[in-house]
C-alpha cells in the first residue's frame, strides 16, 4: 500500500493532495501528507505545508459528523426521534406548521435529504443561485429551508441538500442548549482525545452544519476507528447501526443511510464525502479507515481519487 500511495504522490498523479491516515485494526499503518494552496470554506490560506497538526476543511463531511451528534443527543433526550414531526420542532414558524403540505416531513426526511422541498446545489458555491449559500444569505436559515416550495412526496428521492443538515445542527443546538460547535467538543471530540478542531460559522454567526467543520486528517481518522468500533461510549450502538443502514438509493450500488453514504458495489464500505476530494471511508468487513484531504475544490477532476485507489487496490 506505501509502495503504491507513494509512487502516485512522486509522479505528481495527485497535485492537490493534502493528507492521508490509514488504519487497520485500530493501528496507524499508513500517514502522509502533501504542500499547495488552500482554503477554509472559500478563503484563501495561501500555500500550505501539511503536517499532522494542520487542521483542514472537511466540507461535507462535516454533514456525517453532524449525523453522529445527532444520535449522541438522542440518546441522551436532547433531540427528536427520527420519525418526528419536522416543521413542528419550530413553532415560531406557526403559518409552516400549520402548512397541510408540510404536516408529514419528518425528522428521518432530513437525515436522508429526502425532504422532497424545492433544492438545487448544482451552481458554484460562490453563487446565490446555489441553495446552500441563499440559505446562508436569508435573513433566517431554517426558515429558508422549511419554507421552500414542496415539489415531490417525502420519502422517495434523494436530493443532495444541506439544508437538510443545516436544521439537524439547528436542533442538535436547541435542544442541548448552546451552539453545535460547544456541543461536539464535548460530546464527541473530546471523548476521543480531539482538543484542536474549528468550525466555519455563516452569516448568521452559527456554525456551518453542511460544510465548516475542519480537523486533522489523524483525528478524522479516529472518528471513522469509532464507527468501526461500534461507538464505544461516546455514540450509542444502536443509533451507529441505523446511521449505516441503506435508507435510499442514489445509484446503483450508491445508497444513503442517515447523512452517511453507503457503498454495496464491489466493495462495502461507508463514509463520509465532501467538496475537494475530502474523505473519510469506514470499511468494517477489512476493519480498514481511510482518511483523506485535499484540495481539489469545485474542480471536475477529483486527482486524490489515484491516491485513494492505491489505497484500496487488492
Amino acid at each position: 500500500m506505501a509502495e503504491r500511495v507513494d509512487e502516485i504522490l512522486r509522479a505528481g498523479k495527485a497535485p492537490n493532495f493534502h493528507g492521508l491516515v490509514v488504519m487497520r485494526g485500530g493501528q496507524t499503518v499508513l500517514e502522509r501528507y502533501g504542500a499547495g494552496p488552500d482554503h477554509r470554506l472559500g478563503d484563501a490560506l495561501g500555500h500550505v505545508e501539511f503536517d499532522r497538526d494542520t487542521l483542514h476543511d472537511l466540507r461535507s463531511v462535516s454533514k456525517s459528523m453532524v449525523a453522529l451528534l445527532y444520535g449522541i443527543a438522542l440518546g441522551e433526550g436532547l433531540v427528536p426521534e427520527p420519525g418526528a414531526a419536522l416543521v413542528a420542532q419550530f413553532p415560531e414558524y406557526q403559518d409552516l406548521v400549520a402548512d397541510p403540505e408540510r404536516a408529514h416531513l419528518t425528522v428521518e426526511h432530513a437525515l436522508t435529504m429526502t425532504l422532497g422541498l424545492e433544492w438545487d446545489e448544482s451552481a458554484p458555491y460562490t453563487s446565490p443561485a446555489n441553495s446552500e449559500i441563499a440559505m446562508e444569505l436569508a435573513p433566517d436559515r431554517y426558515r429558508y429551508v422549511l419554507e421552500r416550495p414542496v415539489v415531490e412526496e417525502a420519502g422517495k428521492v434523494w436530493h443532495y441538500c444541506g439544508g437538510a443538515s443545516a436544521v439537524l445542527g439547528g436542533l442538535i443546538a436547541r435542544g442541548a442548549g448552546r451552539p453545535l460547535e460547544e456541543y461536539a467538543a464535548t460530546a464527541l471530540f473530546r471523548p476521543l482525545g480531539i482538543d484542536a478542531f474549528e468550525w466555519s460559522k455563516g452569516e448568521h454567526d452559527t456554525v456551518s452544519a453542511a460544510a465548516g467543520l475542519r480537523l486533522r486528517p489523524v483525528d478524522l481518522a479516529a472518528v471513522g476507528q469509532l464507527v468501526l468500533d461500534g461507538g464505544r461510549d461516546i455514540v450509542p450502538g444502536e443509533w451507529l447501526r441505523e446511521l449505516v443502514r441503506s435508507r435510499v438509493v442514489i445509484d446503483e450500488g450508491f445508497e444513503y443511510g442517515y447523512q452517511w453514504y453507503v457503498n454495496t458495489k464491489d466493495r462495502r464500505w461507508v463514509g463520509g464525502l465532501g467538496n475537494g476530494g475530502q474523505r473519510l471511508l469506514v470499511l468494517p468487513e477489512e476493519e480498514l479507515v481511510v482518511a483523506l484531504t485535499a484540495g481539489d475544490y469545485d474542480q471536475a477532476e477529483d486527482s486524490s481519487k489515484a491516491v485513494l485507489d492505491a489505497v484500496l487496490a487488492s
